[in-house]
């Protein structure tokens, strides 16, 4: 009877050709791996791959990397990341990790730690309690965190929750159908966004405020922002958008001035269409700055007036 090969034996062995495992003073690992036949008392090598993300976080060395090797549910529930680490599918493979029963997916905190998560679908698992936030970055750290080609749904508050001293960079991923909205970037956080589609979200797009003296401060590019409350709202916060759609929203800009301090958005290169409101000021002090180059059009009203950004 001839023997059958799984496919991921081979795409294992396929990495064992051109993969070195190196171990520090302690034997931990620089890459740890993850298989949907894995066992959490295996040693999380190639060879005998953990089952779940935890195992393999107390496997893998500060610096090192944790490879899913194909397409499976990683965790059972909240996932408490303390080290800086690559968490990635292997191309071709999607890893999942749920937020379940009102508790986030990942939390990166307590570390002044870089943190990349490649190739993730973050999200509810039908038949289950959905949770609040699909990854939750504070400020207990100096923490920062790279999330690319991921998508992150169906959560009953943000898709992102930053807040503090708290960095993130957003790339070439889609945030939909979240109960607030897909981004919150609070109390002082900086968030960059480029290449992402945040898709009816409630609450809309980006939320980005702060009752600190120290703002928030979120940039975004080669984006598209449709549905919900606020394409992006800014309260003492400092919001810059290029080459970027926001439609069908309630308010596509929207500024406001709560506790003295008032937010400020600026835009150029953009398409602001089809929205309730093509923007809305707040309070006195509040700005939304226009370079004079973008589409917009098809909106119901706006309420305040734009200031005009002069070209540099």
């Amino acid at each position: 009877m001839k023997k059958v090969v799984k496919t991921t034996t081979l795409l294992r062995i396929a990495i064992a050709a051109s993969a070195v495992l190196v171990s520090n003073a302690n034997a931990q690992l620089f890459r740890a791996y993850l298989a949907s036949d894995g066992n959490d008392g295996d040693p999380c090598t190639l060879q005998a791959p953990c089952r779940l993300l935890p195992a393999a976080l107390n496997a893998v060395a500060s610096g090192g990397e944790i490879w899913m090797l194909d397409s499976a549910n990683y965790n059972t529930g909240p996932v408490e990341i303390r080290k800086s680490v690559s968490i990635q599918a292997v191309p071709g493979a999607i890893g999942s990790i749920v937020a379940i029963n009102h508790f986030w997916a990942i939390d990166v905190s307590f570390c002044s730690c870089s943190v990349t998560l490649r190739n993730l679908a973050i999200g509810a698992v039908a038949g289950a309690t959905p949770g609040t936030q699909g990854v939750v970055v504070n400020e207990n750290g100096n923490a920062v965190v790279t999330i690319e080609n991921c998508s992150i749904s169906g959560l009953t508050q943000f898709g992102i929750y930053a807040y503090g001293n708290a960095i993130v960079h957003l790339v070439n991923s889609t945030l939909r159908n979240n109960g607030e909205a897909a981004i919150a970037a609070l109390y002082g956080a900086n968030v960059s966004v480029s290449k992402t589609q945040m898709l009816a979200n409630t609450r809309g797009g980006v939320v980005a405020e702060s009752t600190r003296v120290v703002p928030s401060v979120v940039t975004i590019s080669d984006s598209i922002i449709s549905g919900g409350l606020d394409g992006i709202y800014a309260s003492n916060a400092r919001v810059a958008v290029t080459r970027s759609t926001i439609e069908g929203t309630t308010h596509a800009l929207r500024t406001q001035t709560l506790s003295i301090f008032p937010g400020s958005i600026a835009i150029g290169t953009s398409m602001v269409v089809n929205n309730e409101y093509g923007w809305r000021l707040e309070g006195a002090g509040s700005t939304i700055q226009t370079l004079g180059d973008n589409q917009v059009s098809g909106n119901g009203g706006s309420v305040g007036v734009l200031t005009p950004l002069a070209p540099q």
